[in-house]
This record gives structure tokens, sequence and C-alpha cells, in this order.
């Protein structure tokens, strides 16, 4: 039977997260102070203490989720689980740093200011209001991949996340994505909302950010993780540290291929899959893609006594 870590993306993030793990697990406390230290802030206060609204900036939930899910690993490592039980690592977007720092490639530090740069420069690649973001659900991702071309006119409209096989995410210009969610309701689309995000991620109006992440990659060494990683642009397993630098700077524009990654992971002996920090929506979209892998969220440590048995 083998394992999967798998570490959520941007939208999981609650005031509170990591707290009673940090309570009950020094390891998971050193965890927050260490990038606390990297920051030169204290990110902790404002993740159990703070507003949503803050917490919620691009440039605050990146890191922040991410300490959150090494705090949980660290906790785990507590128990005894180790990330090399698993036989792969993957994570949603900005999940796919902390899978990397999971599995040895970076350090935590880095991580947590890699995320800080990330979240910064996507937020400032597109004026908040020039870019929007939809999830068209009902259709699969040939289909929104069409209607993307038809909404584009000229602009830029693509299919950003390819999330299970009923939930395709777009982005773009917010006229060109407001276009998109108007053709899907035609082509049969259950729903097709607009999401409260401040910036289009995963199209090609992210190009600036791509740019300051290729530099700030560069500053940092990585290192090849002791797991495999699943990447979100190729849905297929890296180790090389060259090859994971060059797609942590295509992912900034590239769709992220969670649907293919978890397949390819299901069709590669996974039979479980751990998701590690906050939320369960990852849970969610494991469930809708391969009914026969078993799920479990990790985030408090009522969940590890679980695991425990």
């Amino acid at each position: 039977m083998a394992r999967a870590f798998v570490f959520p993306g941007q939208g999981a993030q609650t005031i509170g997260m990591g707290k009673a793990l940090a309570e009950a697990y020094p390891a998971a406390k050193a965890v927050f102070d260490e990038v606390d230290e990297a920051l030169g802030e204290s990110l902790s206060g404002l993740i159990w203490d703070g507003e949503i609204e803050a917490l919620t900036l691009t440039q605050n939930a990146q890191p922040a989720l991410m300490a959150t899910s090494l705090a949980a690993l660290r906790a785990l490592e507590a128990e005894g689980f180790a990330v090399t039980d698993a036989a792969y690592v993957a994570g949603h977007s900005l999940g796919e740093y902390s899978a990397l720092a999971a599995a040895g490639s970076l350090t935590i530090g880095d991580t947590a200011r890699l995320l800080r740069i990330r979240g910064e420069a996507m937020q400032k690649a597109v004026p908040v209001g020039v870019g929007a973001m939809a999830a068209l659900l009902g259709l699969d991702f040939e289909t929104v991949t069409e209607v993307a071309k038809e909404a584009a006119q000229g602009e830029v409209c693509q299919a950003a996340n390819d999330n299970d096989p009923g939930q395709v995410v777009v982005s773009g210009h917010k006229v060109a994505v407001e276009r998109a969610v108007e053709i899907a309701k035609e082509k049969g689309a259950k729903r097709a909302v607009l999401l409260p995000v401040s910036a289009p991620f995963h199209c090609a109006l992210m190009e600036p950010a791509a740019k300051v992440m290729a530099d700030a990659l560069d500053d940092v060494d990585i290192k090849a993780p002791v797991v495999p990683l699943v990447a979100n642009v190729k849905a297929a397993p890296v180790t090389d540290p060259a090859t994971i630098r060059a797609l942590l700077v295509e992912q900034v524009t590239g769709s992220v291929r969670w649907r293919e990654s978890v397949g390819y992971m299901g069709e590669n002996g996974v039979t479980e899959i751990w998701e590690i920090g906050a939320g369960k929506a990852l849970s969610g979209m494991v469930r809708r893609i391969n009914r026969e892998i078993a799920c479990s969220a990790v985030g408090t440590p009522d969940d590890i006594a679980k695991l425990k048995g």
C-alpha cells in the first residue's frame, strides 16, 4: 500500500490554523518560529489572532499555509511518521513549495521568503480589477479549454486549474473570464462562478511574476527531494533540482494539472493520500478523481491521533 503526502493551496487559510499543533508539539511550534524569523515579523500572530482579511492577502496566505503544513508534518514526525514513508509528494499551486520543503528540497526559511516574494509578485503583476478567475463546474478540461479559447477574443483567458473531473478554473482578463462564464453556462455547466481572488493566477498575465520568481529562485539552493515531487505543470514525478527550479517558474503562468497528478499517483500504486495542513479541499478533489484512494486530512492533533489508531 503506497501513500502520498499532498499539500493545500490558497483558499484553505483560516484564523487559528496550526495553533493546536504548535501547542501540542514543540517541533510544530519551531516551524512557526522559523517562518517568523525568516520574514522578520510575527506571521504566527496574524495566523492565530489576526483578521481573516489580512491573512487572505496573497503575500500572507502563501507563507502561512506553508507554515501550517510543515508544522503538521513535524507533528507527524514526532509521532513516528516520516515523509520517506510516502511514495510521492505533491502540492496544489503554492502547496508545491510546501511539498518541496517537506521533502528536504528547500529549507523552511527559504520557502517562507520565496512564498512572500511570490505572493507579492503575483499581486503586483496585474492591477486589481483587471483580472479574474472563475470556477466552471460540470464541464471537462477539454471543453473548458475550448470555452476559454472562444472567450478570449484577443485577451487572455486560460484553463488555469484542472482540479477534478467536474471542476476547472479559468483565469485571465476580467471581461474575458466573464464571457467564459456565460459560454460555459450555454455549454451545460452546472455552475459557473467568479472566484473571490485578488489576481488572475496561473495564466499568461502572471508573466511579470514569473520573471521575479526566476530571479528569486536563482538565489536559493535546491536539493534533490528525498521523495519524488509530482509537479503541477508536468503531472509527473521530478527529482532533479535544475528541473524543479525551471518548473517552479513555469508554474506561475502554467496550469495546475491536479486531476492528472492524482491520476498518475493512483496509476502508480498510491492507495492512500494524506492532506497535510489546513482544510480538506484536496481530499474532496481526490475522491472525485479516484474513489479507490483513501484520504485523510492531517491538520490537528486529533487528526494525528486518529492516524495512530
